[in-house]
This record gives structure tokens, C-alpha cells and sequence, in this order.
């Protein structure tokens, strides 16, 4: 299947199969906000008007769903990184783009479990993201570790890791009884190479 620059790398689809496409995507995106990344695929057909295996065609997997419905948040996520590297301050940088990452983790429920997986998976859909992601954090990482106010002994895997891990508690932060405040206060007091006031 060859892929069009015009239309964003997506495939070349006739009208009818891109309009199913994109309601697929439309409708995914619904469910997987009221209900997390393990909403029914079969619901999310019904509600496209396509069958069962239309959406499979176009998206072979869940985790290919859940890729394509975070592609835009990817993007944002991607222009941050820019604000992000143009900050002066490079712990103030790396708190920003951590936040940012929980914050892209935090988009559906239960998607801190499917980007998990994926780092294990190299032919995860989600993959290639996470390897993007890791490799962003790597960098603000690096400045901050030359300018002394991260930890040497910290890796970017490790801050990828946090960042997951305290989505992942976020997205039940109703019943853990905990904020977003309070975690990184936390997280941040184990990266950072002085304590911070």
C-alpha cells in the first residue's frame, strides 16, 4: 500500500474507504475518552457503520487504532518539545516536557499499559512513538544533567518510565487519593540533583 505526503502519510484509500477511515477514527477516539483503550472495538464499528472487518483493514490491531486516534495529541506533544528546548532554565525544561509526556500518557485511560508493552514490542504500532518520545526526553535529560541539575545516575528509560507510571496513577487518582502535585514533587525529588525549594 503506498502512502501520499498530501495526505499526511496515510495511505492512498479510495473516497469511500477514507471516509470510513476517518469515521472509524472519529468514533474510536469517542469511545476511547468515555472508556479508555479497551472500549470495544466492535461497539466502535457498529457506531462507523462499518463492519468488523472494514475496521480491522484499516486498523489491523487495537494498538494500530489507538495510534492513529493519538496522532494528533502526538503532534502537539511534538511542537512542546520545541518550547520545551528553547527554555532557559533546564530543570524548569525538564519538569515542563515530563509533565507534558503524563500529560500525552493521560489521554485515554489505561494507555500508560498499551505504551508499556510497546517498549518491549519493536513491532508495536506504538512503538516508533515511544521510541520518539524516549529519545526527546533523552535530550532534555542531557542538558539538565550538563547543567547539574539532574542526577548523572538517571536515565531517560527512567524518567519514561516515572512518567508512565504516574499517568498510569493519575488516571485513577480518584481512588488512589492523590494529585499530579504531590507525585512529582516526589518524582522530581529522584532525579534532581539538589533538592529544589
Amino acid at each position: 500500500m503506498t502512502t501520499d505526503a498530501a495526505t499526511g502519510g496515510q495511505p492512498n484509500l479510495r473516497a469511500d474507504a477514507r471516509r470510513n477511515r476517518e469515521r472509524v477514527l472519529e468514533v474510536a477516539k469517542r469511545h476511547f475518552d468515555l472508556h479508555g483503550v479497551s472500549a470495544s472495538l466492535e461497539e466502535i464499528a457498529r457506531e462507523a457503520g462499518v463492519g468488523a472487518g472494514t475496521l480491522y483493514r484499516h486498523f489491523p490491531s487495537r494498538e494500530a487504532l489507538v495510534a492513529a486516534t493519538l496522532h494528533d495529541r502526538q503532534a502537539e506533544l511534538l511542537g512542546l518539545s520545541q518550547q520545551v528546548r528553547q527554555m532557559p532554565d533546564a530543570d524548569a525544561a525538564l519538569s515542563r516536557w515530563l509533565e507534558a509526556l503524563q500529560t500525552y500518557l493521560r489521554t485515554f485511560n489505561g494507555l500508560p499499559d498499551p505504551v508499556l508493552a510497546a517498549l518491549k514490542k519493536e513491532a508495536s504500532p506504538l512503538s516508533l512513538s515511544c521510541e520518539t518520545l524516549g529519545e526527546l526526553t533523552s535530550e532534555v535529560l542531557a542538558r539538565a544533567q550538563r547543567e547539574g541539575s539532574a542526577r548523572n545516575t538517571v536515565s531517560a528509560n527512567d524518567l519514561f518510565l516515572g512518567a508512565i507510571a504516574i499517568a498510569w496513577v493519575l488516571n485513577r487518582a480518584e481512588a488512589c487519593g492523590t494529585s499530579a502535585e504531590k507525585l512529582n514533587a516526589i518524582f522530581a525529588h529522584g532525579y534532581q540533583e539538589t533538592e529544589r525549594s
